[in-house]
C-alpha cells in the first residue's frame, strides 16, 4: 500500500521505510533535513532510501501546512506515520520553541491532512517522556501522564490529546506509539550509545549523568520497527467496554489507541557502559554528575497490551544491539 512517512531522514523514519519498501509498500517520504544533528548522517539515510524504487522524497517541515496538503493531495497515503519532530529532553531546555512549532503546529497539520484526504489510519510517535514524575513501575499506558518534566514531554503529551480530539470529532483513526530509548544503527549522534562511542574512541572521558544511576528500557531499533510495522497494519478501532464513568487513558470509545513500545527490560546505565567498553575493547574514563534537569532516573516499559494486541515480542539483548552498532559505528566513520 502507499504509506506516507515523515521523519524519514531520522534514525526510526529511515529504518521504518527500508523495511515498509522491502515488503512492497511505496513510501512517500517526508522531512526538512534540519541541523538539530549532523546533516550528512541524515543525507546518507535518505541515500539508502531514494536508491530502492517505490520511494518518493518531499523535502518539507511539517509546519509549511500548504506543502503537506499538497503532498496529502498528490500522493493520496492510504496510511501515515507521523515520526518527525523535535526531538530530545535536554535540547528543549534551551530551544522551547522549536517544539512548539515541528511537535505541535507541525503535528496538528498531519492530523488535518490526515481528516482531509481520509487516511485509512494514523500512527505518531509518543514518547516515554510522558511519564514524566511518574515512579510506578513499569509505566502502564492505563496509567495517567499529567506531570510532565520538560517541554518536550508536553508536547508529546499533547500529541496524544490532540490525536484522541480527531479520532472522537472525526473518526479518524489513531496509533500513538510510546518509544523507549532506541538505539542501534545509523542511530542518533545526540543520544548515550552514540555520544559514549564517539568519546571512547576519541580518548575522551564520557559524561555519566545521576552518578550512573540511571536505568533506561532500552530497545534495539529492529524490534522497534517491527512493533510499528505490526501496529501499521492494525487499524484502531473504538475500545466497545470503554466507560466514562472510569476512563481508561490508553483506549476510547473512539478509535484511538496508545501503546508503549519498549523492551520491558530496564538495564542500569552502568552495565549498558560496560558491555560498550567490551564491545570496544577499551575502558572510559568517566566523568560522573548529578542528574540533568527534564531527565527522569528510571524507564521501564509495560507492553503486555502490545503482546496482546499484535503479537510484539522484542528479542535483541543489550550485547547484541550494541555490538551491532559498534560494528556500525566503526565502519561508517573508518575505524579499524
Amino acid at each position: 500500500m502507499k504509506v506516507l512517512v515523515t521523519g524519514t531522514a531520522g534514525f526510526i523514519g529511515a529504518a521504518l521505510s527500508q523495511v515498509l519498501l522491502a515488503r512492497g509498500d511505496e513510501v512517500i517520504g517526508i522531512d526538512n533535513v534540519n541541523d538539530y544533528y549532523d546533516v550528512r548522517l541524515k543525507e546518507a539515510r535518505l541515500a539508502r532510501l531514494k536508491a530502492k524504487p517505490g520511494f518518493t522524497e518531499i523535502r518539507i517541515s511539517l509546519e509549511n501546512r500548504e506543502g503537506l496538503f499538497e503532498a496529502f493531495a498528490t500522493h493520496r497515503p492510504r496510511r501515515v506515520v507521523n515520526l518527525a519532530a523535535q526531538a530530545g529532553v535536554r535540547y528543549s531546555l534551551t530551544h522551547p520553541h522549536a517544539y512548539i512549532d515541528a511537535n505541535l503546529v507541525g503535528f496538528c497539520n498531519v492530523l488535518e491532512a490526515c481528516r482531509r484526504y481520509e487516511v485509512e489510519h494514523l500512527v505518531y510517535a509518543s514518547s516515554s517522556s510522558v511519564y514524566g514524575a511518574n515512579t510506578a513501575m513499569p509505566f502502564s499506558v492505563h496509567h495517567n501522564v499529567d506531570h510532565p518534566v520538560s517541554l518536550y514531554a508536553a508536547s508529546k503529551k499533547a500529541n496524544e490529546l490532540m490525536a484522541h480530539t480527531y479520532s472522537h470529532l472525526y473518526g479518524l483513526p489513531t496509533t500513538g506509539l510510546r518509544f523507549f530509548t532506541v538505539y542501534g544503527p545509523w542511530g542518533r549522534p545526540d543520544m548515550a550509545l552514540f555520544l559514549f562511542t564517539k568519546n571512547i574512541l576519541e580518548g575522551k572521558p564520557i559524561d555519566v549523568f545521576n552518578h550512573g544511576r540511571h536505568r533506561r528500557d532500552f530497545t534495539y531499533i529492529d524490534d522497534i520497527v517491527e512493533g510499528v510495522v505490526r501496529i501499521l497494519d492494525r487499524v484502531a478501532t473504538p475500545n466497545p467496554d470503554w466507560s466514562g464513568d472510569h476512563p481508561d487513558p490508553g483506549t476510547s470509545r473512539a478509535p484511538y489507541r496508545l501503546y508503549n513500545i519498549g523492551n520491558h527490560q530496564p538495564i542500569e546505565l552502568m552495565y549498558f557502559i560496560e558491555v560498550l567498553e567490551r564491545c570496544l575493547g577499551r575502558r572510559a574514563e568517566k566523568n560522573f554528575l548529578p542528574m540533568q534537569s527534564g531527565d527522569v532516573p528510571a524507564t521501564y516499559a509495560d507492553v503486555e497490551d502490545l503482546v496482546r494486541d499484535v503479537g510484539y515480542a522484542p528479542k535483541t539483548p543489550i550485547e547484541v544491539g550494541i555490538a551491532n552498532f559498534v560494528a556500525w559505528y566503526k565502519d561508517y566513520y573508518g575505524y579499524s
